[in-house]
């Protein structure tokens, strides 16, 4: 199946990005039912394509072509607005929690669950709910209406890195955050720290690392170029 570059395509199961057209880095994966588009490279083994709703790009396995059709119509950003958003954030958490829940660990690239990254998890949580955010992080930060962290409200974003943004987390309240954390300096999966009490050590380390927080005030609408 070659793909059209002037269409949008729609995935018929779940499928796994990867960064480069050898297919071995996972950088991000598709539910059924989203969008994608072709962009001009392709390798012998991979066709690169842009998800729509997300402008992400990555490479698509040319043996998982067969799981696209072609869209009945483009893919078009719900709107959202402060008040819409703010009413589904109890929804968003408690998706967060039952995430949490499931055996889990931390899979760089990973949106589909039960394994996931910091932004994987956070991207999933508003989508499932209908609200779309950039996929990275750092992305995440730059699209989030910013907030201090004196004045964060459940459900706001906490982001952590310098001197760029690579991790982030969603505000439960009472200073508590769960996020996906990798093995190396968090827990391996998805677990609830604190910005507060720093007795434990993972918290403690994370605490040091807070950069800046934000607030989602709608959703991400497209621009129809790749973000980088």
């Amino acid at each position: 199946m070659a793909l059209d570059p002037t269409h949008q395509y729609r995935c018929q199961a779940p499928l796994n990005l990867y960064k480069t057209p050898d297919c071995q880095a996972l950088v991000t994966q598709a539910r059924g039912g989203r969008y994608l588009r072709r962009l001009p490279d392709t390798g012998e083994t991979a066709v690169r394509v842009c998800l729509c709703e997300d402008d992400y790009p990555g490479w698509l396995a040319i043996a998982d072509l067969p799981h696209l059709v072609p869209a009945k119509r483009p893919y078009m950003a719900p709107a959202w607005n402060t008040a819409a958003v703010q009413a589904q954030l109890p929804a968003v958490i408690a998706f967060t929690k039952a995430a949490m829940a499931q055996p889990n660990h931390y899979l760089w690239g990973g949106t589909l669950g039960p394994n996931y990254d910091c932004s994987g998890l956070i991207q999933t949580a508003f989508a499932s709910v209908g609200i779309p955010l950039p996929r990275d992080s750092y992305q995440q930060a730059a699209f989030a209406h910013p907030v201090d962290l004196e004045a964060l409200h459940p459900g706001d974003l906490i982001f952590f890195g310098r001197p760029r943004v690579n991790h982030v987390a969603l505000y439960l309240g009472d200073g508590q955050y769960i996020h996906s954390s990798g093995k190396d300096q968090g827990r391996n999966g998805i677990g609830i720290d604190s910005l507060w009490h720093l007795e434990d050590p993972i918290s403690r380390t994370y605490a040091q690392q807070v950069c800046q927080a934000g607030r989602i005030t709608h959703g991400y609408q497209p621009g129809g170029q790749p973000l980088v």
